[in-house]
């Protein structure tokens, strides 16, 4: 009956083993790449090209991607959209509602003192605002 005990405590240890190394694999896949700077700003082109090189996908795959995200956006922003569009952690797009504004006579000029000027009227418009979020700020930093 001993040899049936230790034959046994021999194969508790062996189960949990394996957990330990998925465990440690996982911290590793979870450590981030260190970043390097890059001197020059990146075309499109480019900026495909070092995607595909860091993942899995071709150069195509990655067009495709780029240009659905193009679409999101637009769809989001555009007239009768939700008017905001978000990439987690990095960025925020909002529009933002501008009132039109009426002409106005004889008012003082700024850049010249003394001297009277007319401000014509404009249109209402909606702008674009692009907002960085807390990760994006970090990087900087």
């Amino acid at each position: 009956m001993a040899t049936k005990k230790s034959a046994a405590k021999k194969k508790a240890p062996a189960k949990t083993a394996p957990a330990k190394k998925k465990a440690v694999a996982k911290k590793a896949a979870a450590a981030p790449k260190k970043a390097t700077p890059i001197a020059e700003k990146l075309t499109k082109s480019q900026i495909v090209a070092s995607i595909a090189d860091s993942t899995a996908l071709s150069k195509k795959q990655i067009g495709s991607v780029m240009d659905e995200l193009h679409t999101l956006i637009e769809r989001s922003i555009k007239k009768r959209g939700a008017g905001e569009f978000t990439i987690p952690g990095i960025l925020k797009i909002t529009t933002v509602n501008k009132p039109a504004r009426k002409a106005r006579k004889n008012v003082p000029n700024p850049f010249r003192p003394g001297e009277m000027m007319d401000i014509p009227a404009k249109p209402a418009s909606t702008k674009v605002k692009v907002r960085p979020l807390k990760n994006l700020k970090g990087m900087v930093n």
